[in-house]
């Protein structure tokens, strides 16, 4: 299959939309799939470094930027939405003139995945694939109480922006003219209107590299040692978890909790970790680069990730590759990552601060005083992790686009097979 894929955000060594741009582009190639991908002019260098270590047959990209003077757009939350949007439209101008030359089966928006802002790419009259999409996860109400009067006006603010998305008829013409729609999450699918949901299939977009993931579980018996990596935002709902932490040290005086990242709301979190007499247990460790993060998860006795609204969950199936437990959310990407064998999932549906606060202590609770439940969810993590492998997740997304573009008669069996390699 020929494939022209335009994915924005497409590095190679990174996390996050620029890893999964990286991942999916190359695993394609890697199932014998002919990939052409559309990405930014400033992710070269690193790919042409990454193709000189290691080519990969199949496997060609394009580059489209706009001009320097329009970069300082970027440096603001909403100009970076403007950047985004006029880098679509040259792309597509740049896909434009590749069909003339080449033979496409299909064309795939993969990033940046977020419903909100649309791809120009189905006006090729190609088949065209889109996502996975997410952005339609949004914070639980009765939870929007304690992150201020002013982050819960942004939360709403974003929940009329969410729904006002639909009347764009950019996003409109772009979730008409796919031929299959992937999600992120079951919210996101949600989100959309009905009309389009027969076209929507809910696909987790990331994946592990296999030589990532430990061969087998450790041993943190008697710890009271909890992790968080990622940002200090209160959508990550750490003030959460800063209190439940604080409910344990009773039963648990020796506890940690150890933050990596940086944020804006840093020094809120830092003064409610005083408020609570806490302050001595928590240990900010600020911004980790990416490679020196995974000796970190493999010192804990859990992985503690309360995010308000996400929808994926990168940092959950690294810690679950390194055999740690993961106490989350369900809600979102991490509720449809994470299985019960392999951690606590807290419900927030209609539920208050105090009984999410109440169940995250009660799960920190329990895996730090039960050696034998936490051994157990250590080595079903890493076996979760083990199962999946970026090429598993690929390959498994294009079983159902083959299957959707077969319904229009455009793959043949072969074409199938090559997917489900």
């Amino acid at each position: 299959m020929r494939v022209l894929l335009s994915a924005y955000a497409c590095e190679p060594g990174m996390g996050s939309e620029q890893g999964v741009g990286w991942h999916w582009a190359t695993e394609l190639a890697l199932l014998g799939h002919e990939v052409h991908v559309i990405t930014r002019s400033n992710n070269r260098s690193k790919i042409d470094k990454a193709m000189a270590h290691a080519p990969v047959a199949g496997l060609r990209f394009y580059y489209y930027d706009l001009p320097s003077w329009a970069k300082w757009w970027k440096r603001g939350p909403q100009g970076v939405h403007l950047y985004y949007s006029l880098w679509q439209r040259g792309a597509y101008r740049l896909a434009r003139h590749l069909i003339e030359g080449v033979k496409f089966d299909l064309v795939h928006h993969l990033t940046f995945g977020v419903f909100r802002q649309p791809s120009f790419m189905g006006r090729l009259g190609l088949p065209f694939v889109v996502g996975p999409l997410g952005g339609g996860d949004t914070t639980p109400p009765l939870l929007r109480r304690a992150i201020g009067k002013s982050n819960a006006f942004q939360e709403r603010l974003r929940d009329v922006s969410n729904h006002l998305a639909f009347w764009n008829p950019s996003v409109a013409a772009m979730l008409r003219q796919a031929t299959l729609i992937l999600c992120k999450t079951p919210e996101t699918l949600a989100m959309l209107p009905a009309v389009y949901r027969a076209k929507c299939r809910v696909r987790i977009e990331i994946g592990m590299e296999p030589e990532r993931v430990l061969h087998e579980s450790t041993d943190t018996a008697g710890n009271a040692d909890f992790l968080y990596a990622g940002r200090l935002f209160y959508v990550k709902g750490l003030h959460l978890a800063l209190k439940a932490f604080f409910a344990i040290k009773i039963d648990h005086p020796a506890a940690t909790f150890a933050l990596i990242g940086a944020g804006p709301d840093e020094a809120w979190l830092k003064k409610l970790s005083a408020t609570l007499g806490i302050q001595d247990s928590v240990r900010w460790l600020g911004p980790v680069p990416h490679e020196e993060i995974w000796s970190h998860y493999r010192r804990y006795t859990a992985f503690v990730f309360p995010s308000l609204r996400d929808s994926s969950g990168n940092v959950l199936l690294e810690a679950m590759s390194q055999a740690l437990p993961v106490i989350c959310l369900d809600t979102g990407g991490p509720g449809a990552l994470v299985s019960p064998s392999c951690g606590i999932k807290v419900p927030v549906e209609n539920r208050s601060e105090q009984d999410v606060v109440r169940d995250l202590a009660a799960a920190m609770q329990l895996l730090a005083g039960n050696p034998e439940i936490r051994a157990q969810m250590s080595r079903r993590a890493l076996e979760f992790a083990k199962a999946s492998s970026w090429r598993q997740v690929v390959s498994g997304a294009y079983e159902e686009i083959a299957d959707a573009l077969d319904a229009r008669s455009i793959c043949n069996p072969e074409l199938r097979s090559k997917a489900a390699k």
